[in-house]
């Protein structure tokens, strides 16, 4: 017997994307119900159980933001939803209140629907391992950038980030493997490099510069000492 789809509770006060979050979701494997304010929310969870809740902040009376700190302070099997905060507000400040509320995670409007997928997989992944496998060539999250492998496009919030051919080929390669060691030479071989292996380190270097936060300290493109390179996405 077939594992059931994990069950997201959309609440927002905006009806038009509940229904468009929910026609999307339920179409990439999600089971999905919705509610229109904290208190129909309320109502939800005392009568079903829900793998994840993705959480407007600004609603008519109770805000998103107090009903994650409610949860957080309730019994266990209910303060323990993971919870992903959907805001207009896009100032760090705001980001890091939400998170301090309790938040698993939490994502600026307008929003890339891929990206809000992609997100929620991943905090079921990290949870239980409950959300569906992740396609082949599906987009990766590095951060608060998205790499689209098939369309060799590297976004970020209301950009496109810039990638020689070199940088999009070696991150497709990585990205295709997520989390597996590719040496110099399988890489090398992979971007049609000639000549000296260690030039695909020029181009490792290059490209952290544009995915990583701190490119001295790599968090998402990782050096394996005496083998190669690892993509560790979100």
């Amino acid at each position: 017997m077939s594992a059931a789809p994990p069950h997201i509770l959309v609440v927002d006060d905006d009806g038009r994307l509940r229904d468009l979050l929910r026609r999307y979701l339920s179409e990439n494997g999600f089971l999905v119900s919705t509610a229109a304010d904290a208190a129909e929310a309320r109502a939800k969870l005392e009568s079903f159980s829900f793998d994840l809740l993705v959480l407007d902040v600004m609603m008519p009376g109770e805000s998103g933001l107090d009903l994650t700190q409610d949860l957080r302070r309730a019994d266990a099997q209910t303060g323990a939803v993971p919870i992903l905060m959907l805001t207009a507000m896009a100032e760090a400040e705001d980001r890091i209140h939400g998170l301090e509320r309790g938040a698993d995670d939490y994502l600026t409007k307008p929003f890339e629907p891929r990206e809000l997928l992609l997100r929620i997989r991943t905090i079921l992944r990290r949870v239980n391992g409950a959300a569906p496998a992740r396609a082949v060539g599906a987009p990766v999250l590095l951060g608060g950038l998205l790499f689209d492998a098939e369309r060799l496009e590297l976004r970020g919030p209301g950009r496109t980030v810039r990638l020689t051919e070199a940088e999009a080929a070696l991150l497709r390669a990585l990205a295709e493997n997520p989390g597996a060691t590719l040496t110099r030479d399988d890489l090398a071989q992979r971007l049609d490099l000639t000549g000296n292996p260690r030039t695909v380190d020029v181009q490792v270097t290059r490209l952290r510069r544009k995915i990583e936060p701190d490119p001295r300290f790599p968090r998402y493109l990782q050096t394996v000492r005496g083998k190669g390179y690892a993509l560790l996405p979100d």
